[in-house]
């Protein structure tokens, strides 16, 4: 079947060679997944989870008992006092926006310690101009940057604490740079430390990516919001759009009045129909990160064999789904993500190209052959077209569809002579 979806003999036993030495960290991925698949099942039952729960209401959404249920179930998943997980969040950077904008006032600063966050939060900070960004609305904004090595500047993060600091922000995924991405732990230390400098600061974590990859979240460790995508972890491939907050009640509440309006807050908002696919969605979501695990050490693996710089590198723990592959090229990046849209279900026939996405400072290629559109936690590539030209690969539904992605990224690869294979005997 392999050679009948175009991955030629050399290529497929290349990968096998590569698999034999993985056994081992896939038993220790599947161990977390039981855990976190426990426990999710815990927090439904604790809740009482019914089908009733999976009926949509529509206009105001007054008195939507599946939606309340929801929350409470994501609030107990997350060891949350309160949560706010609604279709009307309709992405990451929307919910982030909605907690940042809910929890800042004029004058207030806020301060990113872990250095520049993710593209499309730029513009809504406002360190790219834009409309309707924290900065119009009189929020200034710090960060500091990482040491070399990746860790925590903990000197000048002291310096930069200041009476104005409101809300500190620790995106914990890489995004697109090449960093790690931090642990729960590491991020555990990191909100101590801002705790000891300021008791009464917010910590935030953008969790994006990061959902049910480890036993603990953010949550566990001290943060007093933690924001995500429902088309990413969390959703489990189910959820057709849609974000949560969860984090104490307070927060959440100064949340829930910035999406709906003062005095409405958590009161209102439609289901629409989709309380089903968010609660299934939930419930298969640590089964399905799994499997986007082990592409994301499949390909690690792969990549660094062959030579390239990837991040996390093969050996090393993972604490998100996301696999960065430095190729130096441009050529390197469109042949890897034309072979990841090659291996989709959908929209397998499409050729990727760079193009002006909004949100970004340079073009950005995506290869997302995806049920949903844009589904990150679906097999997907994408890189923007600058140095150090690197690609960043995440999800996979399945393992057997990640492996394949992988496999056919690197068969392009070596269709267009950008890749030797080793020779075996």
């Amino acid at each position: 079947m392999y050679q009948e979806l175009g991955i030629c003999e050399e290529v497929q036993r290349f990968g096998e060679t590569i698999l034999e030495k993985l056994k081992e960290r896939f038993e220790a991925v599947d161990a977390v997944a039981e855990y976190n698949q426990l426990k999710v099942l815990k927090a439904m039952q604790d809740n009482r989870v019914s089908d009733i729960h999976f009926a949509g209401t529509s206009g105001y959404g007054y008195n939507d008992l599946g939606r309340d249920t929801l929350e409470a179930v994501y609030a107990s998943v997350f060891h949350a006092e309160d949560a706010l997980v609604r279709p009307q969040l309709i992405s990451g950077t929307h919910a982030l926006h909605v907690a940042l904008s809910g929890n800042l006032r004029p004058g207030d600063e806020l301060l990113s310690p872990v250095g520049k966050p993710y593209d499309t939060l730029e513009e809504v900070i406002g360190i790219r101009e834009s409309v309707g960004s924290l900065k119009e609305y009189g929020v200034s904004y710090r960060q500091v940057d990482l040491l070399k090595d990746g860790s925590f500047d903990y000197e000048n993060i002291k310096k930069a604490i200041n009476e104005k600091t409101k809300l500190v922000t620790i995106q914990r995924s890489k995004g697109y740079q090449t960093r790690p991405t931090f642990s729960v732990e590491s991020i555990g230390e990191l909100i101590r430390f801002v705790k000891s400098v300021k008791p009464d600061v917010i910590c935030m974590v953008d969790n994006c990516y990061g959902e049910f990859v480890e036993e603990r979240e953010p949550m566990d460790v001290g943060a007093d919001m933690m924001v995500g995508s429902l088309i990413k972890n969390p959703g489990g491939g189910l959820a057709p759009i849609g974000g949560y907050i969860v984090g104490r009640r307070d927060c959440i509440e100064r949340a829930a009045c910035r999406l709906s309006a003062p005095g409405l807050g958590k009161e209102v908002g439609a289901s629409l129909g989709l309380s089903q696919s968010f609660y299934q969605g939930l419930f298969l979501a640590p089964t399905v990160v799994a499997s986007a695990l082990k592409g994301a050490i499949f390909a690690a693996n792969i990549y660094e064999s062959l030579g390239f710089a990837v991040v996390p590198n093969g050996s090393e723990s993972r604490h998100d789904i996301i696999q960065a592959v430095t190729f130096g090229t441009p050529e390197g990046v469109i042949a890897f993500c034309e072979g990841i849209q090659a291996a989709a279900p959908v929209d397998s026939f499409v050729t990727p190209e760079p193009w002006d996405m909004p949100g970004y400072d340079a073009q950005v290629i995506m290869a997302a052959g995806a049920f949903v559109q844009g589904a990150s936690i679906e097999l997907s590539a994408d890189a923007p077209i600058k140095p150090p030209y690197a690609v960043y690969f995440q999800g996979g539904l399945t393992w057997y569809h990640a492996k394949f992605g992988i496999l056919k990224s690197l068969q392009r690869l070596v269709e267009k002579g950008l890749v030797t294979l080793p020779q075996f005997s």
